[in-house]
């Protein structure tokens, strides 16, 4: 049986990713308080955003690997602590550099999907691990909803740094009961960090989103924008080829080559695309005055209230998920996921002109954000060997992101490209970028049905007695 109380380790891992994933979305509505208070221009105040997203991509996979080496719990702790010093020195920031510097730290805090991930690999009862990480992926996908939803009222009410000052509490708790309760992983990876390895992963990263993030201000035809392009082509393909001929890869490529990786992968890159737009785009139009010829007006506050079915929906479908896979399979909730995601964009694009409709859509998305979640995580950790766990889980977050940046940027470009007299958007930028969000979940639908089939394997011994090689059959 396990060592410590699980749920006591599952609360501290719960806690730890659902404050990075409310991270991730709490400072975007109140990013012109930010600037205004912080006297900064709206260029460098998006670098906010832009730090915490860069960081995060570099940090995920890295210190998944070095988890999976050296300890997934010191890991864990040593991960936590960056996070409470990024919150607590970005509430206590005097200026705009000093707080993207601390969005820079908070960003490490991305590795603890990976990690906490493969401790409930290591420590449950196989029969809870999928169960686990459903629930698990229910708190990440719900934090980022919170984030949406919680925003406006804190600035309201307090100050935006609160939006720190409240996880800086949260957090130094959470490291408490982590460095005192949760049990170090036994299991371990072979061989070293390959720091070369990851020096490109994070050149390459880099590379690609950074112009992805500011193609808006740069200019898609600049310079700037398509030498970074062109330089993580390059950058790409050599760490491709260092990590093929790495006898410690930091990524095995032969891991990602699984079918159920790499589909599991490109659902994920597809979904994220729509999930991470979504989130960036729809506040903005509820928020939008009716004199644009849409939009409803509506404050950071209220838009936050319009987004809470979302968060309802996505918190109750992850808890769900984990009840249902058992009976139906990872690669069924997967592929109901983004079809929902998909019905969901659809509905949204022919129908927006009532606050209900809004409701309906955020609703929708939410159970399929809850669904795709909870399986992409249960897919990937069912896949690969344990030694393995927290570096293909962080790379599959990691793809997330890079389709959510994607995402993003696209739909930047729709709503943005023409704008009305009064420098609104029109109302077809929207409507186009809300087709081409259902056509990437529908994509991410027919990705997701390419994932084998496998037939769930139910093993009985403890966690302690398991083999380490042999993966976890999951359907």
């Amino acid at each position: 049986m396990p060592r410590k109380s699980t749920r006591l380790t599952f609360a501290v891992l719960a806690t730890g990713a659902g404050v990075f994933s409310m991270l991730q979305s709490l400072v975007a509505p109140a990013l012109p308080t930010v600037q205004h208070a912080l006297h900064a221009s709206q260029s460098t105040a998006t670098w906010v955003m832009t730090a915490y997203l860069l960081s995060a991509s570099v940090f995920t996979p890295i210190l998944g690997r070095v988890g999976d080496l050296v300890g997934k719990k010191r890991t864990l702790v040593a991960v936590l602590l960056a996070v409470l010093a990024g919150c607590l020195v970005a509430a206590l920031a005097p200026n705009i550099g000093v707080l993207i510097i601390a969005r820079v730290v908070q960003g490490i805090g991305g590795a603890l999907f990976p990690l906490s991930f493969g401790i409930i690999r290591d420590e449950f009862a196989p029969g809870e691990v999928s169960g686990s990480i459903s629930n698990l992926s229910a708190v990440i996908a719900a934090g980022g909803g919170v984030g949406i939803v919680a925003a406006g009222p804190i600035v309201s009410a307090l100050d935006y740094r609160w939006l720190f000052w409240i996880p800086v509490a949260v957090v130094a708790l959470t490291v408490l009961i982590a460095a005192r309760y949760v049990p170090e992983s036994p299991k371990r990876a072979e061989g070293n960090v390959s720091w070369l390895g990851a020096g490109l992963l994070s050149a390459w990263l880099v590379a690609l989103l950074l112009p992805l993030s500011q193609a808006g201000q740069w200019g898609w035809g600049s310079a700037k924008v398509l030498g970074l392009f062109g330089l993580a082509v390059v950058l790409f393909a050599v760490w491709l080829l260092s990590e093929s001929r790495s006898a410690n890869p930091l990524i095995d490529l032969r891991v990602m080559r699984l079918p159920a990786v790499w589909t599991t992968n490109a659902a994920a890159l597809l979904f994220g695309a729509g999930m991470y737009a979504i989130w960036s785009f729809l506040p903005g139009f509820v928020q939008t005055p009716g004199s644009a010829g849409y939009g409803f007006g509506a404050t950071v506050t209220e838009s936050g209230l319009l987004m809470l079915p979302m968060l309802i929906a996505m918190f109750l479908s992850g808890i769900l998920g984990g009840r249902l896979e058992p009976r139906v399979g990872a690669k069924a909730q997967l592929t109901a996921g983004a079809a929902l995601g998909a019905l969901a964009c659809g509905f949204l694009t022919l129908w927006h002109d009532e606050r209900w409709q809004i409701g309906v859509v955020a609703g929708l998305f939410g159970l399929g954000i809850g669904l795709a979640f909870a399986s992409m995580a249960n897919l990937i950790v069912g896949s690969v060997p344990p030694e393995q766990t927290g570096a293909a889980t962080g790379m599959n977050a990691n793809i997330r992101t890079i389709g959510g940046s994607i995402g993003a940027a696209l739909t930047s470009v729709l709503v943005t490209g023409r704008l009305q007299p009064s420098g609104l958007p029109y109302a077809s930028g929207y409507t186009h970028a809300w087709a081409l969000l259902t056509l990437f979940c529908l994509t991410a639908a027919g990705a997701a049905l390419l994932v084998p089939v496998r037939r769930a394997n139910r093993v009985t011994t403890p966690p302690t007695e398991r083999p380490t090689a042999a993966p976890v059959r999951v359907r």
